[in-house]
């Protein structure tokens, strides 16, 4: 999972999750808004940390959107986040608003933080008020000792999900131990741009605000908005990130030796939760993986990526096992980018299928048996440019279907 490359400048933590980070802590609980499953989730640091958070492009921002900006917009930090799931929260009107407020304030009361410092983050249903009674009683049994632990938090934030998601790495910066932790949930009505997913990054480094939100700005380009599973961008999500300054390294900048270090390991703890949310998509039976290499741009590769993870007739190629080239084809040309036709050539794995525009011939049975496995890789090469980049998504299947046909049931 680590290429040697990035073992020279981070290493993962075994079992690491978004506690892992010095003054980190986080648990979960069962309030009553699921039926059985957990569904009420937090994590706080011991000190007020710097953060930085990117937001759905969805018109219809849900309500803890709205509040938890307001959060940081205040000084540009946070010391707790209070997540349930199951319901939205969203399109709730003047109600819901006044309900995650609610949320915000006694959440804060119940970790002894500030309220401008904590946050909130809902998701679920679209359309219904949280059960405020329950959320109350959530919110009381936040510091029994029985609900503390980050597993309940990766557990407590998922919906349709099939497990939960997390990771830790270790790095050395001014001599001192770094470590970046988190936790995400993301499985159906994921598109680029954020769409219905949550993602949660803890650091003990230094750093400000300002670098911070750069940073996660420019990862979020390359890692959670570069995925896909069925096209539909969603009311009520966000990436986080919260840096407390324990490790006691100095303060990180881009001037700062170490930067890249630092912006690489962070790089590499939101690409993995991006992939795992792909990898779990609804009804998904493999994680698919697609790299644009050879463009005029980093941007226009990036556009002809999603256009390929995101066609269905690709897709549903994939899940039936059928090497269809001219769907991959297809997602190129319409894509909106310039590019030469006579130069693309495809790639399923390792398998050669279009070469220059034109069918290179190629072993029908290999290539199927490339398809049925787990993780496949398309390679798009198009000899314009030094433009690239990789996009995941999954396969399409008749579970998908029967999964969102039956949501709210």
């Amino acid at each position: 999972m680590i290429t040697g490359e990035q073992q020279e400048k981070f290493k993962l933590i075994e079992g690491g999750n978004i506690g892992s980070a010095k003054g980190f802590k986080a648990g979960g609980l069962h309030c009553g808004i699921r039926k059985q499953k957990i569904d009420f989730g937090w994590f706080y640091s011991e000190v007020p940390a710097h953060a930085a958070g990117v937001y759905t492009t969805n018109a219809f921002q849900a309500a803890p959107l709205k509040v938890t900006q307001e959060s940081i917009a205040t000084e540009g930090k946070l010391q707790a986040v209070v997540v349930n799931s199951g319901i939205a929260n969203a399109c709730t009107g003047k109600q819901g608003l006044v309900d995650a407020y609610d949320m915000r304030k006694s959440f804060a009361e119940a970790v002894g933080v500030q309220e401008h410092l904590a946050a909130v983050a809902s998701t679920g249903l679209i359309g219904e008020l949280l059960p405020m009674d329950r959320i109350h009683k959530g919110i009381s049994q936040i510091n029994d000792t029985e609900h503390q632990g980050a597993e309940k938090f990766e557990t407590a934030i998922l919906t349709t999900d099939t497990h939960a998601k997390g990771i830790a790495i270790e790095l050395e910066i001014d001599g001192e131990s770094v470590v970046i932790g988190g936790a995400a949930k993301g499985s159906g009505m994921i598109h680029p741009n954020m769409a219905t997913m949550l993602g949660f990054v803890t650091t003990d480094a230094n750093i400000e605000s300002s670098e911070l939100s750069a940073a996660l700005k420019s990862i979020t380009n390359k890692s959670f908005n570069m995925i896909t599973v069925d096209g539909d961008t969603s009311t009520n999500d966000m990436v986080l990130v919260l840096a407390n300054g324990k490790a006691g390294n100095d303060k990180l900048s881009a001037k700062h030796e170490d930067w890249d270090k630092f912006y690489q390991g962070l790089k590499f703890v939101c690409e993995y939760l991006a992939k795992e949310i792909a990898r779990d998509g609804e009804g998904a039976s493999k994680l698919v993986e697609v790299t644009v290499d050879g463009s005029f741009s980093d941007e226009s590769a990036a556009a002809i990526a999603k256009s390929i993870i995101s066609s269905n007739l690709v897709k549903t190629a994939i899940h039936g096992a059928d090497a269809n080239w001219g769907r991959i084809i297809t997602a190129i040309g319409y894509s909106g980018q310039s590019l030469d036709p006579d130069k693309v050539s495809i790639y399923l794995g390792d398998i050669l299928v279009v070469e220059n525009g034109v069918p290179h011939k190629f072993d029908e049975d290999e290539a199927k048996q490339y398809l049925l496995q787990d993780e496949v890789a398309i390679i798009a090469k198009l000899g314009d440019g030094n433009g690239k980049a990789t996009a995941w998504g999954c396969d399409l299947s008749y579970e998908y279907v029967r999964i969102n046909a039956s949501y709210r049931t």
